[in-house]
């Protein structure tokens, strides 16, 4: 048994190991009388005994309905007597499948569309063929269930953030439930998620207006740090009333740079004031 196997799937297999181990009285002649045929049919009995597995494949041999052996057998080859043996190969290669997307409905309430996929293998082959009738089958339906189950209890916001959360947790639980098959689920993923339309639009604009926001909060804050070195650039030009006139040449050569056919010349107000006065 792989170390991985739990203690169901070990009783599973001793209990296999006590129904192999008494053929019963007719079973016993059947199994001497395949014995006669490869003798007395040698050189044609090779190519109906003799059997050729795959590195990645192994053989489950049943004798008289009943498993053989407590392990399977390759890779390589191995031999099985006529009338009496058949086997099953199985594949341990990693298998990848796609969950067809699955109508749910979130936690509060939300309808979505969501798929994923599954990757998985066989660890046991034993299991994999005498405790389910087709392992990657069942596999595949208990994935869609799995699926639903897991993202009933999210509401939108964790199943859109939380995405690597909710593939461990569809990985432990695939697991769990597929180890008496012989199956060891490596790894879950959820592909995509897909919104109604009007859902798509309210988020939409759900997101502009808070970007609104946070831009109309940032100008804000941008005037205000310019009114307070304003203030402070007035009171130390305020100090130095010879400034004032230095910062009017300055704005008078900026604009002279630009090539501009008209320029503006600034007047202090106190001249202004005097000749309204005079008025």
């Amino acid at each position: 048994i792989h170390r991985e196997t739990r203690g169901h799937v070990i009783l599973v297999t001793e209990r296999q190991e006590d129904i192999s181990g008494s053929l019963g009285c007719c079973g016993r002649l059947l199994f001497g009388i395949s014995l006669i045929f490869p003798v007395f049919l040698f050189p044609i009995a090779i190519f109906v005994c003799v059997k050729i597995v795959k590195e990645y494949e192994r053989a489950v041999i049943f004798r008289l309905g009943r498993i053989a052996d407590k392990k399977p057998k390759g890779p390589g080859i191995f031999f099985v007597l006529p009338c009496t043996d058949t086997f099953v190969k199985v594949d341990l290669r990693t298998v990848s499948f796609d969950i067809p997307p699955q109508e749910i409905l979130t936690k509060d309430s939300v309808t979505v569309s969501v798929d994923g996929v599954v990757y998985f293998r066989v660890y046991c082959p034993i299991s994999a063929v005498a405790n389910v009738s087709n392992a990657h089958s069942s596999t595949r339906l208990l994935a869609q269930t799995t699926l639903r189950n897991v993202l009933g209890t999210k509401n939108l916001a964790e199943l859109l953030s939380d995405r690597e959360g909710i593939s461990h947790n569809m990985q432990e639980s695939l697991d769990e439930a597929t180890d008496p098959w012989g199956i060891k689920v490596e790894r879950v993923e959820i592909k995509d998620v897909k919104l109604p339309h009007q859902l798509q639009r309210a988020m939409a604009a759900e997101a502009e207006a808070s970007r609104e926001a946070r831009a109309k909060v940032i100008a804000t804050e941008g005037e205000m740090n310019a009114s307070r070195a304003l203030k402070e650039a007035s009171l130390v030009i305020a100090g130095s009333p010879s400034g004032l006139q230095l910062r009017y040449l300055q704005t008078l050569t900026t604009i002279a740079a630009e090539k501009n056919s008209t320029i503006i010349f600034p007047l202090p107000m106190d001249m202004v004031s005097h000749f309204m006065q005079r008025k």
